[in-house]
């Protein structure tokens, strides 16, 4: 039986647009679950829109709409998100869906009939923007540390989840499980606030109509963060734990990853919760940095630094987004988007780089092997610059853009390989058996890496592997088809359109 892997996105706020920042999560989950698939496990990916609480009432007021309407509508460009940039999700959740809102009542009632939620009232400062209650100490200036919005005082009646009772719960599973949060650095960030001892979590308002019914008192809806959380459970149908099927064996979640804004809700509150439904806790997560305009400021709308990435798609295409995002962001840190460099990726690398090394290798085995791959063994020197183990250790240690590095790394040796071996000089002396056997083996050589390359790369530019393989008369492989020798003599290949056209 093939082994699972399980991996989310946050769920996305459709209260506007969506941004690169959207983008970015999207196109790095996609990668890692693609990853995954190559490695021949069985692969769920989720993502999806979270789409309840007094934001979105707020917005849909403000645009003369019920709160369903709006979402509906805007839940559309998400999905067009998704759809554009090529991700290989396996549901789009939304937490309208009934299944869901079933689950998350469903979590909700165990939790409070195990003793673990009680009827209190709530006094705090409270931020619409992120949803969540801040301390007096947390605020900077009267403002939301995260949006630096004011924050308004709420009072009023609201049931409470015991989650101080999970403090040492949850400081022990995060010091004993050094991969529970990553990168490192997080992880000790939430230890230190967890030392500092979890507050009881309001988890219900009664003056946000616009969400989940509790299940035990409809005057109330469910606080949006006890109900969004939830989706990575009910997206994959894994409660009642007791549950069986296809589905529920996804749970725990292998990645979930997130931003770092919302890390304290996504460890200190998630896995309180998942302990007091009695439920595994996730193996992962990962927080990956901001994308940041080029002058290194975050993005924001109101100084119109927002980028958006349809429109990057309709210029570039998907691949060299995805690319860019990929290879020039250290994956868990915080990057700089630049359009001119994401232009000079695209027609030094993609362009240069590897689509010129397709398209040599094409019209060479066109015009010196009459456009079938020429039976011939592989150069072992060149083999030896495939670093195939430690590109595996980097997808699994998630050093995403280390990975494509050495990739990149391989497809320069290919193109050394040809300069040095000079397949158009061996093929005006073909009359000699020994240059004739030599070019064979040269034109084998480069197709059969080609096709390899074309493997590693599907995670990252899927588009464009799908290309390399339709030229190669190859279909798609798997991690195990990286192996050097496999590409059968006689494949007839065939041109097609170069598949980088430099930007000016």
């Amino acid at each position: 039986m093939a082994e699972k892997f399980y991996i989310t996105t946050a769920i996305d706020y459709p209260s506007g647009k969506p941004h690169m920042g959207h983008a970015y999560e999207k196109i790095t989950a996609d990668c890692i679950a693609r990853w995954h698939r190559l490695l021949g496990e069985e692969v769920f990916f989720l993502t999806g829109t979270d789409e309840h609480g007094s934001k979105i009432q707020k917005k849909a007021k403000e645009a003369g709409k019920e709160p369903k309407k709006f979402v509906d509508e805007m839940v559309v460009f998400f999905k067009e998100l998704c759809k554009r940039l090529n991700t290989s999700h396996d549901r789009f959740i939304r937490t309208t869906d009934s299944d869901h809102v079933k689950v998350s009542q469903g979590i909700f009632k165990k939790i409070h009939d195990k003793g673990e939620i009680y009827l209190g009232k709530y006094s705090g400062w409270y931020c619409s923007e992120c949803e969540t209650f801040y301390t007096e100490r947390d605020l900077k200036e009267g403002n939301c540390p995260t949006h630096g919005k004011k924050a308004e005082w709420i009072s009023e009646e609201s049931y409470f989840f015991k989650m101080g009772a999970y403090t040492q719960k949850v400081l022990d599973y995060l010091q004993k499980n050094p991969s529970s949060v990553l990168p490192a650095g997080k992880r000790m960030e939430i230890i230190n606030r967890v030392k500092e001892g979890l507050n009881d979590l309001s988890v219900s308002r009664v003056n946000v109509p616009w969400g989940i019914p509790v299940p035990i008192d409809e005057k109330h809806t469910q606080y949006v963060w006890m109900d969004a959380l939830i989706n990575y459970v009910s997206g994959v149908g894994a409660f009642p734990p007791e549950s069986k099927g296809r589905l529920r064996k996804f749970w725990p979640a292998d990645v979930h990853l997130i931003g770092k804004d919302i890390l304290w809700h996504h460890s200190a509150i998630w896995f309180s919760i998942l302990m007091a439904a009695d439920m595994p806790l996730p193996k992962t997560v990962f927080v990956h940095g901001f994308i940041n305009t080029e002058a290194g400021e975050k993005m924001s709308k109101s100084r119109g630094t927002v980028i958006d990435p349809i429109e990057l798609v309709d210029r570039y295409g998907a691949d060299p987004l995805r690319y860019f995002l990929l290879r020039e962001i250290p994956f868990g840190q915080d990057g700089n988007f630049s359009e001119e460099s994401l232009k000079e990726r695209l027609n030094n690398e993609l362009a240069n780089e590897l689509g010129n090394l397709v398209n040599r290798t094409i019209v060479m085995i066109e015009k010196y092997s009459g456009g079938k791959i020429p039976k011939g063994s592989v150069d072992k020197a060149l083999q030896k610059k495939l670093k195939l183990d430690k590109i595996g250790k980097m997808m699994l240690k998630l050093e995403l853009h280390h990975a494509l590095r050495e990739i990149f790394s391989f497809i320069a040796a290919c193109n050394q390989f040809i300069n040095r071996k000079e397949p158009w000089s061996l093929f005006q002396k073909k009359a000699r058996e020994e240059c004739k056997k030599e070019l064979d083996s040269v034109l084998y050589s480069l197709a059969d890496s080609i096709r390899i390359i074309s493997i590693l790369l599907s995670p990252f530019i899927p588009e464009t592997s799908e290309k390399i393989n339709k030229q190669l008369g190859v279909k798609p492989g798997l991690l195990r088809g990286c192996r050097f020798g496999l590409l059968k003599p006689g494949t007839k290949v065939k041109k097609k359109e170069i598949l980088f056209k430099k930007i000016g």
